[in-house]
């Protein structure tokens, strides 16, 4: 049985971008959507809710109202997509303020370890910040060691 943790982070402070060998840039779906298509459903293969997209669905998400291209950061090494940090802002919570997830990280397999989940996530909690979001989460299957000592790192718990 799955077990999707639920974790949180609070925003305070620029986090410094360290240095890295490939680029961030955020999503153009004019340029990008075929290419995150493909790579996302390679990472997440065996993903019960992330993984075997059709491009409708990636069109669904696109017209959500909270979808804003800005906020969707790509790792792009040698003129390849290879990771990204989608982010959503929630507007519609009562009696709360808004709230900043990070909704999708995803690393090609064959950059995983080189810093690039991190970067994209930095990139993501700074846009965060920049729109005055002072309170993150995201959601992570329990058993994804990987991903948890990654958010762990960045301050989510």
């Amino acid at each position: 049985m799955r077990h999707i943790l639920k974790i949180h982070c609070s925003l305070h402070n620029l986090i410094p971008v360290s240095a890295h060998d490939f680029d961030i840039e955020t999503f153009n779906p004019a340029v990008h959507k075929e290419e995150w298509l493909e790579l996302n459903n390679r990472i997440f293969i065996n993903h019960p809710d992330q993984g075997n997209w059709v491009m409708e669905d990636l069109e669904n998400r696109i017209a959500e109202p909270w979808f804003d291209p800005k906020g969707f950061f790509l790792a792009i090494k040698d003129g390849k997509i290879i990771g990204f940090c989608w982010t959503k802002i929630h507007h519609d919570l009562v009696n709360q303020k808004p709230a900043g997830e990070l909704y999708v990280i995803g690393v090609n397999p064959e950059y995983v370890g080189q810093g690039v989940g991190k970067a994209v996530s930095i990139a993501a909690i700074n846009y965060l910040l920049s729109k005055d979001i002072k309170d993150a989460m995201l959601y992570v299957d329990a058993d994804n060691e990987k991903g948890l000592a990654l958010y762990t790192s960045l301050g989510f718990n």
